[in-house]
This record gives structure tokens, C-alpha cells and sequence, in this order.
């Protein structure tokens, strides 16, 4: 993908995003630093305590649960995009549950990655926010994106015993965000587009989802997923519409740049080869019935759903202003753009959210917050 142009000094931020160099220690204890703490965060940092959950603990969740995973699919079988073309009419029974549920594992795999990912990233910002209610904010989603970590692996390791390699697509991209300097795409690569993502693949698991202890596990994961992407809007909101034109379209390009590579690579069959092996299916033949049946007319039937993912991603953006007339023909192709536009700023999993805090709220005790509530400092 295409470097930037300039680095975060030249980039205009809004003061509650101020970033210094990670290894800019001294700037963090400036005396005048800790007087100059921005209101921005402080109802989605107040709101952790409501959300909290223990994935070590009983009663949140029990990763002892059975499930039979040569009997039953994990997720609704006629969610699986293989079934639906030729490459369902050379399976018997038992081998469309191992695709399911093999494809169930690469996907939860792939957001054991992106949690390890974001939790990382969340750290890394605790070094160069220099305003304390943004690094207190990142504190706090470094701690709960530690908790992800567990939860998924707990899963991983009950129905699996260990997850598989990150695909090269998501790999690449969250070693760039990690790494990057620029508080910018950390937030919009990260906050919004891989947050954007998950939050669409936990709502449609939590849809249609046959497991009872997958379906709670997204849900509680969603729980804090939806605080995070607001302190994505909230940057969205604060900066976008203020920055000079230029370094907008850059903000821009870059994210239509990361959605290509994202739709095209993400559960690409070449990716998946190791599970075409075990099913006696060559995966380059794999690839062509892919390549046959995803026209853009399927892909614009396939996002239709309000819990696909990338058409939650679209909305994400759209709704940060990521997405405006220059680059809005792009994903014109895929989704109606007006029909995202109507739907306003409640996203797919923010009902989900809500109940699994009510959930929440019967062991911890607390007051109820709605993540929809927590936008930006009044």
C-alpha cells in the first residue's frame, strides 16, 4: 500500500490527539501535560467499569461447554459462501460441516490476530498520546483487547486445540498499523476499519451462530467493540472535517487503498489451501468456481445484509466522513450509498451490545450506559 506524504507533525489533529515520539518520554512528564487533559473520552472511560467481564471466570462465560463439531456446524450452513456454489455439490454431509466448521476456525483465527493486533496498537498509543484522557482511553482498550485475547484463544483451544496461521492480507496490514507513527491510520486503520470489520463478523456470529458459547463469547466481545469504534468517531468527528483538503484525500485514498486489498485477500481460497486439502478439493480449482460466482452483482446481493462486513466497514467510514463524492462511486458499486446514508449512525451491533451489558450489569452491579449514548464531550 502507498506511504504517505507527510508524517504526523505536518498532520493537523485535533489537541486531544496530540502525539509525541514513542521514545519521547520527557514530553510525557512536561508539568503543564497533566493540567491539559481533554473531556472527549470521559463517558466511554467512566462506561468501563459497566462492561467489564472475566473470560477466566464462570460466571461471564464457561469455555467448558460441549459442542460435537463432526455432527453439528458451528454457524448456519447456508451462510457459508462455498455451499452456495459448485464446490457445495462435491460434499456429502459430514464433509459441509468440516468446511463450516474449519472455515468457523480461519475466521475466529483471523480475529484472534486482529485482537493481538489491537491490543499492540492500544498499547503503542499509550506512548505517544500526550493528552491523559486519550491515554487513559487507550489504557483502558489496551486491557480489554488483552481480555479478547483470552476469550478467543480459551474458544480456539476448546474446539480446536490452537488456531491457524494470519492470512498474508490481514497480516500485513496489522503489522503496518502497529508500527506506523501516524496517530492517523492507527485510529482509522484500526478503530474503524478493522474494528468496523469485526463488529459485522461478531454480529453476524452472534446471528447465526449454533453454539451456544460462540454466540456469548461475541456477544461480551461486542460489549467493548462498540465503545472502541466510538472513540474512533469521536476522533472522526473532532478532526476530519477540519484537516486541509489534501491530508483528508489522503486519509481517503489510503482507506479505499486497505478495503480493495481487504475484500479481494481476506478469506481468499489461496489463503485457505489448508483446508481444502482435507476435504479432497484442489484449492486453484477452488479459486475459479470463486472467481465464476462472486460478480459484483453477487457481492452487491451479499452486502445486502446488514451484518456483512464489509458493508459494515462501508457505513463505518461513511459515517466518519472517510468516504465523501470523490471516492463514493467506488464503493457505489457494492452498496447504496444513500441507503447507508438514511440509516444514520447506529451500527449493527450496538442492540447487541446493549443486551450483553444488561447481561453485564446482572453480575457487576453498576448503572446501564449505552454505547449509543457515547459519542463526544458534550
Amino acid at each position: 500500500m502507498s506511504q504517505p506524504t507527510n508524517d504526523q507533525k505536518s498532520f493537523t489533529v485535533d489537541p486531544a490527539y496530540e502525539a509525541v515520539a514513542p521514545d519521547d518520554f520527557g514530553a510525557m512528564i512536561e508539568v503543564d501535560r497533566y493540567g491539559s487533559r481533554s473531556d472527549a473520552f470521559d463517558k466511554i472511560i467512566s462506561a468501563t467499569h459497566d462492561h467489564f467481564w472475566d473470560p477466566m471466570d464462570t460466571r461471564y462465560i464457561d469455555f467448558s461447554a460441549p459442542f460435537d463439531l463432526d455432527k453439528d456446524y458451528l454457524v448456519d450452513p447456508d451462510q457459508s459462501i462455498e455451499l452456495r456454489m459448485a464446490i457445495g455439490d462435491k460434499l456429502d454431509e459430514a464433509q459441509k460441516i468440516k468446511l463450516v466448521n474449519l472455515n468457523t476456525q480461519w475466521s475466529l483465527s483471523s480475529i484472534l490476530h486482529g485482537e493481538a493486533g489491537a491490543l499492540a496498537l492500544s498499547a503503542s498509543l499509550c506512548h505517544i498520546l500526550k493528552d491523559p484522557g486519550a491515554q487513559e482511553y487507550a489504557a483502558n482498550q489496551t486491557r480489554e483487547e488483552a481480555r479478547h485475547v483470552t476469550g478467543f484463544s480459551n474458544y480456539i483451544k476448546a474446539r480446536w486445540g490452537k488456531p491457524v496461521p494470519c492470512g498474508p492480507a490481514l497480516r500485513n496490514l496489522l503489522i503496518e498499523l502497529v508500527n506506523s507513527p501516524l496517530v492517523w491510520k492507527k485510529i482509522v486503520g484500526m478503530q474503524m476499519m478493522v474494528e468496523g470489520l469485526a463488529m459485522g463478523a461478531f454480529a453476524s456470529m452472534y446471528r447465526w451462530g449454533r453454539d451456544p458459547l460462540l454466540v456469548k463469547l461475541m456477544q461480551l466481545t461486542m460489549t467493548d467493540e462498540a465503545f472502541h469504534h466510538k472513540f474512533g468517531k469521536i476522533w472522526a468527528d473532532r478532526t476530519v472535517p477540519n484537516v486541509p483538503a489534501a491530508e483528508r484525500d489522503q486519509i481517503e485514498d489510503w482507506a479505499w487503498e486497505v478495503f480493495q486489498v481487504l475484500l479481494y485477500n481476506l478469506g481468499s481460497p489461496e489463503q485457505k489451501k489448508h483446508i481444502y486439502d482435507q476435504l479432497g478439493l484442489d484449492w486453484e480449482w477452488v479459486q475459479s468456481a470463486f472467481m465464476e460466482a462472486m460478480t459484483d452483482e453477487n457481492i452487491q446481493e451479499d452486502m445486502k445484509e446488514q451484518e456483512n462486513i464489509f458493508r459494515v466497514l462501508i457505513k463505518t467510514l461513511l459515517n466518519a466522513g472517510i468516504i465523501t463524492d470523490r471516492t463514493a462511486g467506488n464503493y457505489a458499486t457494492f452498496v447504496n450509498i444513500k441507503e447507508l446514508h438514511a440509516e444514520g449512525d447506529r451500527m449493527v451491533g450496538d442492540d447487541i451490545a446493549e443486551d450483553g451489558i444488561k447481561f453485564l450489569l446482572g453480575i457487576n452491579g453498576g448503572k446501564f450506559t449505552s454505547p449509543g449514548a457515547t459519542v463526544a464531550a458534550e
